[in-house]
C-alpha cells in the first residue's frame, strides 16, 4: 500500500493506543472467565482465522530475507508472548500502581532504542514530549488508590515482599518488550506493508502461545462461559490481533519510531476513560491533570516543526 499522508499515520497511531486502552479496559471479564495462555491461544486463534486473507504474498513483494524472518519472530515474542507474561507476573508481585509508574517509562524507552538501533535523531521538541509523556502516565497511575495485586496463595506474605524486586524487573522487561515492538515494527515497515505484518506476528504468537494454550484447554469447562464472554472475547481478539496492529504499523511506515512512542499516552488515557465512561469508575481532579498533561505530549510531537512550514509554503508558491 501507498504510504499515508503525516497526518493520516498520526491519526492511525492515536486509534491503535486508544482501542488497546479501550479493550484492556473492557477485557477484565475475560481474565476472570479464562486462564492467561488459553485467553492468549484463543486470541491469536480467532484473530488468524479473520486474517488469513491477509498472509498471501502480494505479487511486488519481495522474497522473505532471513533478517525479517527474524524480525517478524521477534516482534511477536517480544511484544506479544513476552510483554504479556512480564506484565501479568510483574503485577502479580507487586501493583497496578506500581506498573502504572514504570510503564510510563515506555516513551522514553522507544526514544532511546530508536536512536540507538535506527539511528533515528530525536529533536529536542520530541524529548520535551517524551517527558510530558511519561510525566502524565505516572501522575495517571498515582491518581489511583490502588492495593497490592492479590499473589498466588502458594506464596506468603513473607515471601511476597521479598519477590517484589523480581516484580518490578519483570514490568522493566515489559517496558523494554514494549519499546522493542516500535522499533522493530519501524523496522519492517521498510520491508513488508501493515496487513503482512499483522498476520506474519499473529501466526507466530499463534505458535508460541499453542503449548501452553493446549495445556489449559485440557480439562476446561467450556460450556461455563456465558455467550456474553464469548462475544467480548471476539471483540478483543479482533481488535487486539488485527486492528491495532494494523493501524499501528500504518501508522509507522511515515512517522519516526520516536515520535510513534509518545502516543503510547493514549492507552493509560482512554483505558481511565472507558473505566469512567462504562464501568462507572471515579474521576478525580489529578487525573483531568493528568490527561492535560499527557495529551499535551501528543500535541507537542504532532504540531509541525517551523521548517516543515517553511516547505509547505514553499510549495504552495511553488505550485501558484
Amino acid at each position: 500500500m501507498n504510504a499515508p499522508s503525516r497526518p493520516i499515520a498520526y491519526l492511525c497511531l492515536a486509534l491503535s493506543m486508544a482501542l488497546v486502552g479501550s479493550y484492556v479496559a473492557l477485557s477484565k471479564p475475560l481474565a476472570a472467565a479464562l486462564p492467561v495462555f488459553l485467553l492468549a491461544w484463543m486470541r491469536f486463534g480467532i484473530g488468524g482465522l479473520a486474517m488469513v486473507h491477509w498472509l498471501k504474498k502480494p505479487a511486488d513483494e519481495p522474497p522473505l530475507t532471513p533478517q525479517v524472518r527474524w524480525l517478524l519472530f521477534l516482534e511477536s515474542f517480544l511484544g506479544n508472548f513476552l510483554f504479556t507474561v512480564c506484565m501479568i507476573y510483574g503485577v502479580s508481585l507487586t501493583s497496578a500502581v506500581s506498573a502504572g509508574v514504570i510503564m510510563a517509562a515506555i516513551p522514553a524507552a522507544v526514544a532511546v532504542m530508536s536512536w540507538a538501533f535506527l539511528r533515528e535523531r530525536v529533536a529536542p521538541r520530541t524529548w520535551v514530549a517524551v517527558a510530558c509523556a511519561v510525566a502524565g502516565i505516572a501522575l495517571l497511575s498515582l491518581s489511583k488508590t490502588e492495593h497490592l495485586a492479590q499473589t498466588p496463595q502458594a506464596l506468603d506474605a513473607k515471601n511476597t515482599s521479598n519477590l517484589a524486586w523480581l516484580g518490578q524487573l519483570l514490568l522493566i522487561g515489559a517496558v523494554v518488550c514494549e519499546a522493542a515492538y516500535s522499533v522493530i515494527g519501524k523496522k519492517l515497515t521498510g520491508a513488508l506493508g501493515p496487513k503482512r505484518i499483522t498476520s506474519l506476528i499473529n501466526l507466530w504468537g499463534f505458535a508460541l502461545s499453542t503449548p501452553l494454550g493446549l495445556y489449559m484447554a485440557w480439562g476446561f469447562d467450556f460450556a461455563a462461559v456465558g455467550w456474553a464472554t464469548w462475544l467480548l472475547l471476539v471483540f478483543y481478539a479482533l481488535a487486539a490481533c488485527m486492528w491495532t496492529v494494523w493501524l499501528w504499523m500504518t501508522g509507522l511506515k511515515v512517522v519516526p519510531a520516536a515520535q510513534g512512542g509518545i502516543f503510547t499516552v493514549l492507552l493509560p488515557v482512554s483505558a481511565a476513560l472507558v473505566g469512567v465512561l462504562v464501568l462507572g469508575e471515579s474521576f478525580s481532579g489529578l487525573q483531568l491533570l493528568a490527561f492535560g498533561i499527557a495529551l499535551a505530549s501528543v500535541l507537542l510531537a504532532t504540531l509541525p516543526t517551523r521548517a516543515a512550514l517553511r516547505v509547505g509554503q514553499r510549495s504552495r508558491s511553488d505550485q501558484k
